[in-house]
């Protein structure tokens, strides 16, 4: 597959996307860039704003196996992971046989994770980070590619849970949606609030291509003054101690270029620019960075404190 054949690819994903989602183009790019990079993906927004329609949309437009798995204060970590059960066999014998959960699929959807307790949280960790699950004894492998899409609420809305930092770390993107545009909005309503025409997506992305355009964003070149510029991005959030407590660590240096290889790649050029490097330092450091008191009482957010450092 040819750098052109890819960009096809990749625009008929976003034209097919938007059968579904209207407007929202950032938040669509952001997705496809994860998993390009073969890493998981945080969507954070107010309840309304098409986060799981996104996921699901994107799931239908990949060969993959799918499931969702939705957060509640009492959901269990084997409700995730799986379960051994009891199984009788005719000679009457029983014998303990494992149940999947909706962790084994290629795209899991974990819908509001937020609102999930601590201990239910970390048993996506071990699946986010070593790509296998540990029930009793055994260790069972999942299958690749494997991509945990998570959408959350604000923190400050009632009955959540923030991730502990370590979770939230291994998401390589957390992506904001915003509300939509007055134009966007009018045709949502004419989209949804009228006769529903169903919509037909057929799959666009097969498990094989997808392994292959993952490799092929790896081999993006970057040149090594852009490659220079994105760490010391990344280094600079661990030196400016008066807005910043704690700074990103070298797994957002990784996470900055591979990402910008892939916004490269879906953009339709052969190599990495500083805008890639500008455009992707949002969602690669928003949840990286640990912002002081001091810059919380003058109201600042993470990503403006971004837009200082880009400066």
């Amino acid at each position: 597959m040819r750098l052109e054949e890819a960009k096809k690819t990749f625009d008929s994903l976003i034209f097919e996307t938007h059968k579904v989602i209207v407007g929202q183009d950032e938040l669509i790019k952001q997705m496809i860039v994860a998993l390009l990079a073969n890493a998981h993906a945080l969507l954070e927004g107010y309840p309304g704003l098409a986060k799981t329609l996104a996921v699901k949309t994107m799931a239908q437009l990949l060969d993959l196996k799918f499931s969702r798995v939705q957060n509640t204060p009492d959901l269990m970590p084997s409700d995730i992971t799986g379960t051994y059960l009891i199984e009788e066999t005719t000679s009457g014998k029983r014998t303990f046989k494992f149940q999947p959960g909706p962790i084994f699929a290629n795209i899991v959807l974990a819908d509001e994770i937020n609102r999930a307790t601590p201990k239910t949280q970390s048993a996506l960790l071990e699946a986010m980070q070593e790509r296998q699950v540990t029930v009793g004894n055994t260790t069972y492998k999942l299958d690749e590619p494997f991509f945990v899409l998570a959408t959350q609420n604000p923190i400050e809305q009632e009955g959540t849970y923030p991730l502990p930092e370590a979770q939230s770390d291994r998401f390589l993107l957390k992506i904001k949606t915003d509300y939509p545009s007055f134009d966007d909005e009018l045709e949502i309503v004419n989209k949804y609030a009228e006769e529903l025409k169903k919509v037909i997506l057929k799959p666009v992305l097969s498990k094989d291509n997808l392994i292959y355009l993952q490799q092929l964003t790896r081999q993006v070149p970057i040149a090594n003054d852009i490659k220079k510029y994105a760490v010391t991005l990344v280094t600079s959030t661990r030196a400016k101690k008066d807005i910043i407590e704690y700074g990103a660590s070298p797994r957002a240096s990784i996470g900055l270029i591979l990402a910008a290889k892939a916004r490269a790649l879906v953009e339709g050029r052969k190599f990495v620019s500083k805008d890639d490097i500008n455009k992707m330092a949002y969602p690669i450091l928003r949840h990286r960075i640990i912002l002081s008191f001091e810059a919380e009482r003058q109201g600042l957010h993470e990503d403006d404190v971004i837009k200082q450092f880009l400066k």
